[in-house]
């Protein structure tokens, strides 16, 4: 009878087992969120023993990739977050599910938007309900290492470039060359996302990526074609300033090893440089200053924002979409640990207005570039159409391709692809 004790013991526990709820969670690598949501995945699973949450990190670049692989095999995760730019389609798709109100003790969508700052959920909203709750809100600002300013003789809190004209100068003293070879860049862009930092600077100049009424690409050729002309000057066939096959200069920036001087980031950098490089952390000799504009702008357009916000999969099962909701629910009523530890925005009203926020380092300088900013242009085809001004970009940069013959191809494919059904 020993024996059937046990087996009876065995089923029971197997039943248990496989009545457990297991939501799978993907979201973008970031070394110090990690911890923080390892730890709210414990206690959320010592809350509610029966929900097993499993976390999957991707980098930034690859999580587009699987989720759209894991979509179009109908085996996408419960739980996501990826660029708004590139979860957009989802939404208006409707592979995502919308926001569950009872789990976050709300009547109407209404009370929902009310938490967050002004247009924070706009990007999610789509025929009246709201399809993801926002991990983050991020904007880029320049960072500046200090010291290398003072070994050229420049005053980094006086000399820091206010324009992109100045950009150039500043970045022509900064450079230490071997040959050809940068050894050391003054600043140099974030490729590859060019509908975040590319678009505003044609923006400044007058011009846009669609026409008011949607229904025209590449808009305003001369302001395109400015920016064009100046990224060929930046890269190695002008002034060999800096280039796209270079290591992303945000990532050398927290060395502090003589390579970059200046580099365009979010707020979060501030933690990724106390965690990977204390020294340089407590040394002070790093800055933060605005998004430069063009000294003939027509515009003060400052970098583009984007938002990561949790998605839930609307073809998992209801109780899963309702345990979902609930998890995201729990980790993002913790702004204030997001904010110290990661150094992410959540645009909720009551961490905007905290001594908490305003007490960060330079939390003020993005949120007056955000002020003066919008969000990533959000349509079915973002990717692609990034995609083709990438194309452009790197061809003037890259190759003998001139400004001119690389706004007419883009022009062509852009309105060619705003046509396609």
């Amino acid at each position: 009878m020993k024996w059937l004790a046990v087996l009876l013991i065995f089923v029971l526990s197997v039943s248990l087992l496989a009545a457990r709820i297991e939501i799978i969670f993907w979201t973008h690598e970031d070394p110090n969120r990690t911890p923080l949501e390892e730890r709210y995945i414990q206690e959320f699973e010592k809350m509610y023993p029966d929900v097993k949450i499993t976390r999957v990190t991707y980098p930034s670049a690859k999580i587009r990739e699987v989720v759209l692989t894991a979509f179009a095999a109908r085996k996408g995760p419960d739980i996501f977050n990826m660029e708004i730019q590139d979860a957009y389609p989802y939404i208006i798709n409707e592979r995502v599910a919308p926001v569950n109100l009872s789990v976050l003790g709300l009547k109407d969508f209404g009370e929902l938007k009310d938490l967050y700052v002004e247009g924070a959920l706009d990007a999610v909203t789509y025929q009246g309900k709201i399809y993801g709750l926002p991990l983050e809100l991020t904007n880029w600002s320049v960072f500046i290492n200090k010291k290398y300013f003072r070994e050229v003789g420049l005053d980094p809190e006086k000399d820091y470039p206010k324009t992109w004209e100045e950009m150039m100068q500043v970045s022509e003293k900064l450079v230490i060359r071997d040959g050809q070879i940068l050894k050391r860049r003054g600043f140099d862009f974030r490729y590859p996302y060019y509908l975040t930092f590319f678009l505003p600077m044609v923006e400044q100049l007058g011009g846009a990526l669609f026409s008011e009424d949607g229904k025209v690409a590449i808009v305003n050729d001369e302001a395109w074609l400015k920016v064009l002309k100046f990224m060929k000057e930046w890269g190695p066939n002008g002034k060999n300033l800096g280039s796209p096959t270079y290591t992303a200069a945000r990532k050398e920036f927290n060395k502090d090893n003589n390579t970059i001087t200046m580099c365009l980031s979010g707020l979060y950098q501030i933690d990724r440089i106390k965690a990977e490089n204390p020294n340089f952390y407590n040394s002070k000799e790093w800055m933060v200053v605005p998004f430069p504009v063009f000294k003939d702008a027509v515009k003060d357009v400052r970098c583009n924002y984007y938002g990561h916000y949790y998605m839930v999969n609307a073809e998992s099962s209801k109780e899963k979409q309702e345990w979902a909701w609930r998890f995201i629910n729990y980790m993002l009523n913790h702004p204030e640990d997001y904010l110290l530890n990661v150094g992410l925005i959540q645009p909720k009203k009551s961490l905007i207005e905290s001594d908490t926020f305003k007490n960060y380092p330079y939390a003020k300088v993005f949120l007056q570039d955000m002020e003066k900013a919008h969000i990533v242009p959000l349509h079915p085809k973002g990717p692609q159409f990034e995609q083709l001004i990438k194309e452009a970009v790197e061809s003037v940069m890259l190759t003998t391709t001139t400004p001119e013959e690389a706004l007419k191809v883009l022009k062509r494919k852009a309105n060619e692809l705003l046509k396609e059904e």
